[in-house]
């Protein structure tokens, strides 16, 4: 089922979706060379906890018996999503994809974003700015009238006009009331095709971009989603709610 928020739901979802934005922020300003992803995921919980909010990703899960255990997605170079924090050191050159939930007073805000780990080579570069651009292309078209398939087909033209691809296997969705609504909002599609949006939808709309091939396979932790190939990804991602004629970024 797709909920349609009210306004006074749409401003409870950005006061959430603040929080996360500044999560990334602080934790960003400290991605550096011999920091470990521990480190970082300490920092965000402490944070979301000083602003009266609760960590969405931390106990989230369909099993019981393996629960997701941290504050924060850390994907390193290869690892595409849904890496696990630890006491990993962070390593010149590397780069990170850092992704974060956040439940403020019943509502959910999520997004990601990739990081260079001090200079990194070109081509990682150019996956960084390519990936990032692709989730503007999709937010562009995150507009009432449009469809899911118009979000996918921007996300997925950009991405792969650049030579790279675009996860198959994991998609955007809902967001807002829970941290995970429908629709599903792949990154790959046809324009057209899909749920109809409206206003009042809010989405996480979430680019994963391989350098290598679009397959991917899951660590033998359960959560660790890794580029088969072993070539890097980037994710980059913003909760947005679509509007009559433009789409607002809530998670800026």
């Amino acid at each position: 089922m797709i909920y349609l928020k009210t306004a006074q739901e749409i401003d409870a979802i950005r006061q959430s979706c603040r929080i996360v934005a500044e999560v990334l922020a602080l934790v960003g300003s400290q991605v550096k060379p011999g920091v470990s992803t521990i480190e970082l995921d300490r920092m965000a919980e402490e944070y979301i906890h000083s602003r009266g909010a609760k960590p969405a990703f931390k106990g989230y899960g369909h099993s019981e018996d393996n629960l997701f255990p941290a504050t924060l997605c850390t994907s390193i170079d290869a690892v595409v999503v849904h890496g696990i924090p630890g006491e990993r050191r962070l390593v010149e050159g590397e780069i990170i994809g850092i992704d974060v939930g956040v439940n403020f007073k019943g509502f959910f805000g999520d997004a990601a974003r990739s990081f260079s780990v001090g200079r990194i080579p070109p081509d990682k570069a150019r996956l960084l700015k390519v990936t990032e651009e692709s989730l503007g292309k999709g937010i562009a078209k995150a507009v009432a009238g449009n469809t899911v398939g118009d979000v996918s087909w921007a996300i997925q033209k950009h991405v792969e006009s650049h030579g790279f691809s675009i996860v198959r296997d994991l998609t955007g969705h809902g967001v807002g009331r829970e941290l995970h609504e429908e629709p599903a909002v792949p990154n790959f599609g046809r324009p057209g095709t899909g749920e109809r949006l409206e206003a009042g939808m809010t989405l996480a709309i979430e680019p994963m971009v391989n350098m290598g091939s679009h397959k991917v396979r899951i660590a033998s932790d359960g959560w660790t989603v890794l580029a088969e190939d072993g070539k890097p990804s980037a994710h980059y991602e913003h909760t947005v709610a679509v509007g009559a004629s433009a789409a607002e970024i809530l998670t800026r």
